[in-house]
């Protein structure tokens, strides 16, 4: 898989992401088949398993008789139509990020920023999660190699 996947340019492509490597860039190219496939990066995300999704059934009230919506606005978790692959390896990006041996990297700088405003451990890789993926889907379709300057947060 690995001579089969070093001869495609576009694993090359990919690899430059942070945290994803041959393997996990081979993964996505064979699952997804073509960035095309998606106009946004939300749309990316939602096919990875990676969309929040705020709604439920419970969101309706009794009100004088008649069941209302009520707008609760609250996170009900990640989607479950998903691709477990492709989810597995934005969400193992994500592992590789946070870990201390990437510390100097800006996206770790940006892991760390979220955990001490007081962001969830779980919540904060899954932001990282879904910006690896937005730079992976904007990398293939531009065919450009990684840039770190473009993905940083800008302080206004």
């Amino acid at each position: 898989m690995l001579e089969e996947a070093r001869a495609a340019p576009v694993v090359k492509l990919l690899s430059t992401a942070p945290g994803i490597g041959t393997i996990r860039a081979s993964q996505i190219v064979a699952t997804v088949l073509s960035p095309h496939r998606f106009r946004t990066s939300r749309q990316l995300w939602a096919y990875s398993g990676l969309g929040i999704i705020m709604r439920s059934s419970s969101d309706y009230q009794r009100i004088d008789g008649r069941w209302q919506r009520t707008n609760v606005g609250q996170n009900r978790g990640l989607n479950r139509n998903r691709n477990a692959l492709l989810k597995n390896v934005f969400k193992g990006a994500a592992m590789t990020i946070a870990s201390p041996k990437m510390a100097a990297h800006p996206l770790h700088q940006d892991y760390q920023r979220l955990l001490d405003s007081g962001t969830k451990p779980n919540l904060a890789k899954l932001t990282i999660a879904r910006r690896i993926a937005a730079a992976v889907l904007a990398m293939w379709k531009n065919n450009q190699e990684y840039d770190a300057t473009k993905q940083t947060k800008k302080n206004t």
